[in-house]
């Protein structure tokens, strides 16, 4: 059993890990202000960014969902990994050597790490022995078939492509000669059993692709069958395995997702030569699915890359083929368009073509001329449903109205339904009137179906009301929490005098109690592991959540904060908690009668007296103030 890793060496491999580096491989990051960076949270699905990464601080958290943490958990959340595996995902990537307490040095690989390296592990050797096997006398077919669609060796090796030799066994053998078990590699879908019981490779004389994911490891394998004596389907994929869902993954996107997020622009192809022959053409945004038709999960990567929100007017591009089955794909991507904030565009070869063809017959400025004439997703749709009726007789085009209406019915841009209704009714030759009566049956129909039925659901986190969130108190007692946990040695004695009775909101008191029980400001040196002590000091799962919150919400202040911003900060939340203190002294002093409770009466009066002088000093102290 793997020791414990020593927590110096943590704390290295925190310091020398970039968040933004980290996440920016997820998800596309851009500035929000004050040195922070935002996206779309890769954790729940969102229309505005309200995932908040702070690089100085090296941590990160979603207002919308509450999520929230440094690079380690980010890694454990979208990787699923164990806290020892970040670790030393992360390690590998700083080049620190870690040291176990139990075991001295670091223990032998196959031990330290965790089931989805091992998986990964056994991937990256097999791209190795099969790109060694595309060389090789019986991968002359593989070969040709390369060269047939335009790719040679360069592009053979760019793309990782390999090649499956025949004969039952030589990837098992290979592999289990490197240290891998037979469970392992049945659990990656490398290999499986066979009737016999021995284990068997699962591709055997095919063209083969790497598939990787966004962090750039290889997760699987999309196998193109290259003899006729081979029974099996066309095309073998991977089966889903721990560490590759299909519905989740797009080939390519290891080489266009920089230039997706640059561009604002995704083109959704077909095929792993599509991809290729798109990138080699001047078209690196393209990607493709892996065996599955694409879905909400792959709309989901794409939005993140994309940054697709409000603010952004992102592109995605559809290529299909101008068949049956490519019209009929087109229409099921117009049904997931309304996932999508950004505007949604078709490209369909007038030869019907697919890229690959396309660059072999017309050359590079084909593909990029095929992208380039795009046209809205709406239009194709429209044209398609239409032109199954007979437009010349009065059925026929009230049919195709009723077929059509629920498609503009659909356009997220409310404002471009009357145009496309406009639009509607003059190629179906009908007046506008009934087209519009059609388009908006169509649009109350589902909101009709909804409230039947059914209870309202509750408002999000984000939009829930709170009566003390916006309150003077409350925003003062959030800057002062900001304060410890963002510039801890520069708040330090001054927050540390005020203890958790100056603090009126719960939530508030408990992560200010958090904050002492962690050591204090004075003695924090800040960033993220002294975010992440206050955080497990934490008494409850609401305060939690704050502390990451507060960890990246901006202060109140244009610049950096200096003393005098502490002491004005801290000043006004003395003054919040004094004057409350007045509030019901007054009261107190009100309810006493002076003459039967002399003493009492008097002593809260000079009490009250006391703090009436000291509230003058603090509201001086405070001018200025937030």
């Amino acid at each position: 059993m793997a020791g414990r890793i020593r927590d110096e060496d943590i704390a290295l491999v925190r310091e020398r890990t970039s968040i933004a580096d980290i996440i920016s491989e997820t998800v596309t990051l851009r500035s929000a202000g004050g040195g922070n960076l935002k996206g779309l949270c890769p954790f729940h699905d969102e229309k505005s960014p309200s995932f908040n990464v702070s690089p100085a601080r090296n941590v990160w958290f979603c207002f919308g969902c509450g999520a929230g943490g440094d690079a380690i958990k980010f890694l454990m959340d979208a990787e699923h990994l164990s806290f020892v595996e970040s670790i030393e995902r992360l390690a590998a990537r700083a080049g620190v050597q870690l040291r176990y307490i139990e075991g001295g040095p670091a223990p032998a690989r196959g031990q330290q790490q965790g089931q989805k390296q091992r998986l990964v592990a056994a991937h990256a050797a097999a791209v190795e022995f099969y790109a060694a096997q595309l060389g090789t006398a019986d991968a002359r077919a593989a070969r040709e078939f390369l060269a047939r669609r335009g790719f040679d060796r360069a592009a053979a090796q760019t793309y990782g492509c390999g090649f499956a030799p025949p004969g039952w066994d030589p990837l098992t053998k290979h592999l289990r000669q490197r240290g891998f078990t037979a469970q392992e590699l049945v659990t990656a879908g490398l290999a499986r059993e066979a009737r016999s019981g021995s284990l068997i490779d699962r591709f055997r004389r095919r063209l083969l692709w790497p598939i990787r994911d966004l962090t750039n490891d290889v997760i699987g394998f999309g196998a193109r069958k290259l003899f006729d004596d081979d029974d099996g389907p066309k095309y073998l994929n991977t089966p889903e395995t721990p560490i590759y869902k299909k519905s989740h993954v797009l080939y390519g996107i290891d080489h266009a997702k920089r230039e997706i997020a640059r561009q604002g622009r995704a083109v959704i192809v077909e095929g792993y030569t599509d991809v290729m022959a798109c990138h080699l053409a001047g078209v690196p945004v393209a990607v493709a699915t892996c065996g599955t038709s694409f879905g909400a999960d792959h709309i989901g990567v794409l939005r993140r890359l994309l940054m697709d929100t409000d603010g952004r007017d992102g592109e995605i591009i559809f290529t299909f083929d101008g068949d049956a089955a490519g019209q009929k794909a087109a229409l099921r991507a117009f049904e997931d368009d309304q996932r999508f904030v950004g505007r949604t565009f078709i490209a369909v070869s007038p030869d019907n073509m697919d890229p690959c063809e396309l660059r072999l017959a017309k050359g590079d400025l084909a593909v990029r001329d095929l992208v380039a004439r795009r046209e809205p997703l709406v239009d194709f749709a429209l044209r398609q449903v239409i032109s199954r009726y007979d437009l010349d007789t009065v059925d026929g085009r009230v049919e195709a109205m009723r077929r059509a209406a629920p498609l503009v019915a659909k356009l997220k841009d409310r404002e471009k339904r009357p145009e496309y209704v406009r639009k509607l009714a003059g190629d179906l030759g009908m007046e506008i009137e009934p087209v519009q009566r059609a388009v908006l049956a169509a649009a109350n129909a589902p909101a009709q179906g909804q409230g039947q039925g059914r209870t309202a659901p509750a408002p999000s986190r984000a939009t829930r009301p709170d009566p003390t969130i916006d309150s003077p108190q409350a925003l003062v007692e959030r800057e002062a929490l900001k304060l410890a946990l963002q510039e801890p040695a520069l708040a330090g004695p001054m927050f540390d005098a005020l203890g958790p009775t100056a603090y009126l909101n719960p939530v508030h008191v408990v992560v200010r109690q958090a904050v002492a029980e962690a050591g204090g400001a004075a003695a924090a040196t800040g960033g993220a592991v002294w975010i992440e002590r206050v955080r497990d000091a934490c008494a409850d799962l609401a305060a939690q959540a704050l502390v990451g919150e507060l960890a990246v919400e901006p202060l109140r202040i244009d610049g950096e904060p200096d003393p005098r911003y502490v002491s004005i900060t801290l000043a006004r939340l003395e003054w919040g908690s004094v004057m409350a203190r007045i509030r019901d002294l007054k009261s107190k002093v009100q309810r006493i009668n002076p003459v039967a409770n002399k003493d009492e009466y008097f002593a809260l009066f000079g009490e009250l007296l006391s703090l009436e002088q000291h509230a003058r000093a603090l509201r001086e102290q405070a001018a200025g103030g937030l």
